[in-house]
C-alpha cells in the first residue's frame, strides 16, 4: 500500500428499502447488469435471503388468499 493513498472507504451498506427493491426485480427477472452488479457490492446476502424468504411466503399467502375467496 502506498503512504499517500488513504485506506478506501467500506461501501456503503444498502437499505431494507433497497433489498426489498433489488429482491422484487428479482422476482420479476429483469434487471441490468449495472444494478446487480451495484446490489452484488452493498447489500447482505443475508439479508437479501431474508427479505426474499418473507416475501415469497406473501406471495404464496396471498395466492392462498384469493384462492380460497374465488372458491368460498
Amino acid at each position: 500500500m502506498n503512504p499517500q493513498t488513504p485506506p478506501s472507504a467500506p461501501p456503503p451498506k444498502g437499505s431494507i428499502l433497497a433489498t426489498v427493491r433489488a429482491v422484487l426485480w428479482g422476482f420479476l427477472g429483469i434487471r441490468r447488469n449495472a444494478d446487480y452488479q451495484k446490489d452484488i457490492a452493498r447489500l447482505n446476502p443475508l439479508h437479501v435471503l431474508a427479505v426474499g424468504a418473507a416475501l415469497g411466503l406473501a406471495f404464496v399467502l396471498v395466492l392462498i388468499l384469493i384462492v380460497l375467496w374465488v372458491t368460498g
